[in-house]
């Protein structure tokens, strides 16, 4: 019976911070939950074609292709055609300027509900969360995918994605 209080405490948990946090990211920027993915997508990755974008965030080609003309319109990337006929996508400056409202943004509501416990309570969340996330790896088999609002430099400036470690290990 614990181990389903756990899990159910854990699915509130993790559907009231979704919630908030891409309430306050898109409304920050004003665009759509897969927009804002995209906007965090491209700020890592460069020059994508709008169907690696749209694989990233989780949306089919034509449902990609929208969203790029939406963003397009609202100045935030813009596209550029390569030799080879491909069609890539980056971020106008508004639209890094965007990526890093959002950021900011998504950020506060997951610092907000952490403050309030102790630094060892704070270490044992991450090394639980870390072993969470391979396991969602090993189901999911997508960091990018994982890991379409994250924060990369907040992940791994002082330690080792554990969302990137797995994909490593998952390739050899």
């Amino acid at each position: 019976m614990h181990d389903a209080r756990t899990a159910n405490l854990l699915g509130a948990t993790v559907l009231a911070l979704s919630d908030q946090l891409l309430a306050g990211a898109t409304r920050s920027v004003g665009v759509s939950a897969s927009a804002a993915a995209a906007l965090v997508v491209l700020s890592n990755s460069t020059g994508l074609s709008v169907t690696e974008l749209g694989r990233r965030v989780g949306l089919s080609q034509p449902a990609a292709a929208r969203m790029v003309d939406s963003l397009e319109a609202d100045g935030l990337v813009e596209r550029h055609r390569s030799r080879s006929r491909w069609v890539t996508v980056s971020l106008t400056r508004t639209g890094r300027r965007s990526a890093r409202r959002l950021l900011s943004a998504r950020g506060g509501p997951l610092t907000d509900v952490i403050a309030d416990l102790e630094p060892q309570e704070r270490e044992a969340l991450s090394d639980l969360l870390s072993k969470l996330l391979t396991r969602l790896y090993g189901e999911i088999g997508s960091s990018e995918l994982i890991c379409r609002l994250c924060d990369r430099a907040a992940c791994t400036t002082e330690a080792t994605c554990p969302v990137g470690a797995a994909e490593r290990a998952a390739s050899r």
